[in-house]
């Protein structure tokens, strides 16, 4: 039986997707490196909470917090993790991080197989940029609906940015249903990013049918699906729980009552937050200006004013949150990346120039971070055991390994990700977990309920904020009262088991004259608290 050989250009794209398929698999094995435990700090304990309640009650259509419906997210999210966590009975790190590591992965993989065709060092060093930039590593070590949602907006446009293969109706299938899906798992955000980074595309191509078809297309998806969460709000939580989610998704993030911000937030906020990508892609645009013709070009000017389309969009509404614009980091990296494809220019010369001592430096850098960091901490620094003495050796070899390799820039921008992922892997993640933990106040208030059933008083905390933290370690339902005052506190009828920070506590003594002393006193996100008991009403010991 005789064979054919395939045709160059079916084995070329054979060969990208073998390579992307790689690229998303190593930083995958990456982005999970040293994922265990069921410890939750930070922002992730909300989501946490939302997949533990779920398991114990089955999936809705929203997530719940103390048993009743959470307004700002649909629950797609909280399914993935759910489902995840099924098959051990409870949620893990892994199991809460794992969608969002994939996205993230989706990530990496697109942007490597929209330069690759280009240049494979460009592409290399695309994903090596991103794999710098200080925001996507924090989002990608935590649960992140934002960069779900940048996962979904960055292969929305990876299609549009092929659309020259698709028939108009093709296009609109293959797009469309992303937006639903960015829908699903951010609400109404989840459809503007991505259109706005496929209408960029569109618009720089001059596809005027696409662009004019597709942007009503979006609006009737975004107005459906809408329709339908306030239908299912209704379903959840009644009336009010609509015009909840309709503040807390829409109304609120406009007008400023979930927080807000200048409207050139994004612009300042991301030469910190985004960097290195951020501020290196400024420059790396000037390289446009006499290469608008080459093949490269309309690539980063596609790149370039997607970026822009997402801080300028995002810059409207008064809510603004450095996760937001997570979206624009991958676009910002092929961008920075753009002077290892340019030669003669002398631009692009310093700018390779910068890239690359940053590159070489920069596990120096963590080198000396880790000795200043030990002479200020070094309590904290011990508790690391193996981990410490482990990072040093990596980041020393990664140093060597770009000394000896000047010559080859992919390999250097992949070493520095290396050093940082280490650092932050090995050091800066345990430590700041070793600081905010909450797991062991939180076990001796269930040890108290289990001893001495009684109603559970969180003085001062808000019941979205530092409660959270310590729910989400509580593996049962309560529902704590939350009294701000020592008046609200003294008409509570006991026996009660009272959770108050410390410096409120003074406070607390003197306006209720005899107070008990506390139960047990301890850290608790990084905060002293203490537990009291309360056999009457607050002002009874």
């Amino acid at each position: 039986m005789s064979s054919f050989p395939l045709p160059s250009h079916v084995q070329a794209d054979s060969a990208l997707a073998r390579q992307t398929l790689c690229v998303a698999l190593a930083t995958l094995l990456l982005f999970l490196c040293g994922v265990q435990g069921d410890a939750f700090v930070g922002f992730d304990s909300r989501f946490a909470l939302f997949a533990k309640e779920m398991l114990r009650h089955g999936p809705g259509w929203f997530p719940t917090t103390y048993g009743e419906p959470y307004p700002d997210y649909p629950a797609t999210s909280t399914w993935l993790i759910y489902l995840l966590s099924l098959p051990l009975g409870k949620v893990t790190s892994f199991t809460a991080w794992l969608p969002t590591a994939l996205a993230a992965a989706l990530c990496t993989g697109i942007v490597y197989r929209l330069v690759a065709p280009l240049s494979r060092s460009w592409a290399l060093i695309s994903v090596a940029m991103l794999l710098l930039t200080a925001t996507f590593v924090s989002e990608t070590r935590a649960i992140s609906l934002d960069l779900m949602v940048a996962a979904v907006g960055l292969l929305a446009f990876l299609i549009a940015y092929d659309s020259a293969r698709y028939s108009l109706p093709g296009l609109l299938v293959r797009l469309l249903p992303l937006l639903f899906v960015g829908f699903a798992l951010r609400g109404p955000l989840g459809v503007v990013v991505p259109a706005g980074m496929v209408c960029c595309l569109l618009l720089l191509d001059r596809r005027w049918k696409a662009l004019l078809l597709f942007c009503p297309s979006a609006l009737a998806l975004l107005i459906g699906c809408t329709l339908v969460l306030l239908a299912l709000a209704r379903v959840a939580g009644g009336e009010a729980f609509v015009q909840d989610v309709i503040h807390m998704q829409v109304t609120g993030r406009l007008d400023g009552t979930a927080g807000s911000s200048d409207v050139l937030y994004y612009f300042r906020s991301s030469l910190g937050n985004y960097a290195l990508v951020f501020p290196l892609a400024l420059p790396a645009l000037l390289l446009l200006w006499k290469r608008r013709q080459e093949p490269a070009a309309r690539l980063v000017a596609g790149c370039a004013l997607a970026a822009l389309v997402v801080m300028a969009g995002l810059s409207v509404p008064q809510a603004k949150k450095a996760r937001y614009i997570i979206a624009m980091a991958p676009l910002a990296a092929i961008v920075a990346g753009y002077p290892f494809m340019v030669a003669g220019s002398r631009l692009a010369g310093v700018l390779r120039a910068v890239l690359r001592g940053l590159w070489l430096v920069f596990p120096v850098l963590l080198l000396a971070g880790l000795w200043f960091a030990w002479r200020r901490y070094p309590a904290e620094l011990a508790g690391l055991g193996w981990r410490l003495p482990l990072c040093i050796a990596l980041l020393a070899g990664l140093l060597v390994l770009a000394a000896l390799r000047w010559r080859q820039p992919a390999v250097q921008a992949l070493c520095a990700a290396l050093a940082l992922w280490g650092g932050y892997i090995l050091v800066f993640e345990p430590v700041e977990h070793r600081l905010y933990d909450s797991q062991a106040f939180s076990a001796e208030v269930a040890r108290q309920l289990e001893a001495r059933p009684s109603s559970l008083v969180l003085y001062g905390m808000g019941k979205d904020a530092q409660a959270i933290k310590l729910m989400v370690n509580l593996d049962r339902d309560l529902q704590p009262q939350f009294p701000d005052t020592p008046q609200q506190l003294a008409a509570l009828r006991g026996p009660l088991l009272l959770m108050v920070e410390e410096r409120d506590l003074a406070r607390l003594a003197a306006a209720l004259p005899g107070l008990p002393d506390p139960l047990f006193s301890g850290r608790f996100s990084n905060d002293e608290y203490r537990l009291l008991r309360l056999e009457g009403a607050g002002t009874s010991p």
